[in-house]
């Protein structure tokens, strides 16, 4: 679902021992951070997380970075990097 005026961030979340939760404790996780979204209305949208041992990295499409933290704030999930996405690039990148 894309908006208008919104910007795409990457929010590196460190959080020890993440890796090793169990399905059960993501989905909380997930249903908690649904929750915040719903609370901040439209302009703030998760879109996907990339999960590793001790680190969460969360990409979002915001209308800024003070809505972004502000969902971390109210969650309770910390966001200890909040990057705006600049450019993206792929494989398809490299083609002329």
């Amino acid at each position: 679902m894309e908006r208008l005026n919104v910007k795409r961030f990457v929010i590196e979340r460190d959080m020890p021992g993440i890796g090793t939760l169990a399905r059960d404790q993501m989905r909380q996780a997930a249903v908690k951070s649904n929750g915040v979204l719903r609370q901040l209305g439209s302009d703030i949208q998760w879109v996907e997380s990339h999960v590793t041992q001790d680190k969460i990295y969360c990409i979002y499409l915001a209308r800024d970075a003070a809505l972004v933290q502000k969902h971390a704030d109210i969650s309770g999930f910390p966001a200890n990097r909040i990057s705006e996405v600049t450019r993206v690039i792929d494989p398809t990148t490299a083609a002329t």
